[in-house]
């Protein structure tokens, strides 16, 4: 089963128009965008997603609410490009939920997670040449480090990579089970039973072979200049790392210049175009979390286009 997490503030977030075109960068097993899509009947709906799976269940689930979306197969990154094809240039509000879906971690076989057997794999787009076990056997030791400290926020970075090169040195490491037993081996065990210990590394491994975070500022970015005004956009980010890119793009575009700063009358050209709605970023309610774990480490923001 697929649970969106913090639908109803995303969708509150979002302040849809009636006749407005809007974009969910991620549909998933479309769970937010159906909801959009009940609200704007008279307007669009685009989505986009790189999951064969994903795409074809939310057609069938879309298509009996509307018939105003279409799915489009295309990384976010490529959304301005995929909708000016189509001669759409400007947007009412765009959604980016940058978590992996339900679905994709509960499918033994698509290799997301460190609770089942499974090939490592951890592709989003199963067209994509590169998969987990490529990184796993083929980074060397030093590659493998950088990316588990940098996208993992893993402090056993450097032993976790040393014992994956000697391992495979024996046999190459297929199984999501064997790179478990090589990280819990690698760290003292006191840390294997805070939380789960692999935790940290597939997250690193995940972004790498997805290339996650190297297009997603870059796409936030697109996806704000195509804003109407008075357009929305929200975020829903699942670990630090993509929350502090999305939080200093905001800032970038809302902030003052530091030397007019304080003035009692600012040329308006000076003004940022954009207003960010949540100062303090949104959690999931404890109504949710009961129903959710996955929802704990998730941060919600919104930020508008005003002028």
């Amino acid at each position: 089963m697929h649970y969106t997490v913090m639908k109803s503030e995303s969708i509150q977030g979002l302040n849809l128009k009636d006749g407005g075109i809007y974009v969910d960068a991620t549909v998933g097993f479309a769970g937010d965008s159906s909801e959009i899509l009940k609200r704007v009947k008279k307007g669009f709906l685009f989505a986009f997603d790189q999951d064969d799976e994903a795409i074809k269940y939310s057609n069938e689930k879309l298509s009996q609410i509307g018939k105003n979306y279409l799915i489009i197969k295309s990384n976010f990154l490529y959304i301005k490009e995929e909708l000016e094809k189509r001669g759409i240039k400007k947007i009412d509000g765009i959604l980016f939920d940058l978590g992996v879906s339900s679905p994709q971690l509960d499918e033994d076989y698509r290799g997301f997670s460190y609770h089942k057997d499974a090939p490592l794999d951890m592709r989003m787009d199963k067209d994509n040449p590169l998969n987990a076990r490529i990184v796993v056997n083929t980074y060397d030791e030093k590659r493998l480090s950088d990316i588990i400290f940098r996208f993992g926020e893993e402090k056993y970075a450097k032993s976790i990579a040393k014992n994956i090169v000697l391992e495979r040195r024996k046999k190459e490491i297929l199984t999501t089970f064997e790179l478990v037993d090589i990280i819990k081996k690698s760290m003292p065990y006191k840390e294997t039973i805070k939380s789960h210990p692999a935790r940290k590394t597939f997250q690193a491994i995940r972004i790498e072979v997805n290339h996650e975070l190297d297009i997603l500022e870059e796409s936030i970015r697109k996806a704000l200049d195509m804003l109407n005004v008075d357009g929305r956009m929200v975020v829903i980010t699942f670990h630090s790392l993509e929350d502090r890119i999305v939080k200093n793009v905001f800032k970038s575009v809302t902030d003052i210049p530091l030397a007019l700063r304080g003035l009692p009358n600012i040329p308006d050209e000076y003004l940022p175009d954009y207003e960010i709605i949540n100062k303090k970023v949104i959690t999931a309610s404890n109504a949710e979390l009961e129903e959710n774990n996955r929802s704990r480490s998730a941060k919600l923001r919104i930020i508008e286009r005003i002028k």
